[in-house]
């Protein structure tokens, strides 16, 4: 099992690390001992909105070799789905994997043509940017179609993450890393 973390510039940090820290879980609790998971970029070394710097594992690596990709949103979208050379990276993941996102990380998607008739969801406020890339947007919680799964603002990153965490290992699992986290509001409905 292998998941891919993508960052960039200006990603919103819990995007990523509300879904990074269950999904990791699976590992280091004992649940899934063979689980590889690599932060993956256009660069070395990002720095999300808030200013904390993130080096990465991997460097435009083909997406298509891992099972999860979750893509964060945030102030960076604007810029990072401008970015020819990351949406091309993007698409290596088409048909390969599941594709995930939070927030903004969905127009991502949407730029690179992998949510195209598809059901998504991102933060309410950019629901009519997304209406761009599907007629399907909606404003639930966790969005499930197919391949992709979006999530929508910036906390249900952890619902996303733990929701991953019981399609990958079950309902039971998921609920130990949601207990150990302490986290009691999780509902991806």
């Amino acid at each position: 099992m292998r998941i891919a973390f993508i960052i960039y510039d200006k990603m919103t940090t819990l995007d990523f690390i509300g879904a990074y820290d269950p999904l990791t879980r699976l590992k280091t609790m004992g649940f899934i001992n063979d689980l590889e998971y690599d932060v993956c970029s256009n660069k070395n070394k990002v720095t999300a909105a808030e200013g904390l710097e993130i080096t990465a594992d991997k460097i435009l690596n083909n997406l298509g070799e891992y099972d999860f990709i979750v893509v964060p949103g945030g102030e960076g979208v604007k810029y990072i789905a401008q970015d020819k050379e990351f949406i091309e990276w993007i698409k290596t993941a088409q048909d390969k994997s599941t594709v995930t996102s939070v927030c903004g990380g969905s127009i991502i998607l949407g730029v690179a043509g992998l949510i195209k008739d598809k059901k998504a969801t991102t933060h309410p406020m950019l629901i009519e940017n997304l209406k761009k890339f599907t007629s399907n947007a909606t404003d639930k919680r966790i969005i499930e179609d197919g391949n992709i799964i979006t999530a929508r603002g910036v906390t249900s990153s952890i619902d996303l993450g733990l929701f991953l965490c019981e399609k990958i290992a079950g309902k039971e699992i998921r609920e130990k890393i949601q207990k150990q986290m302490d986290y009691l509001n999780y509902n991806y409905d």
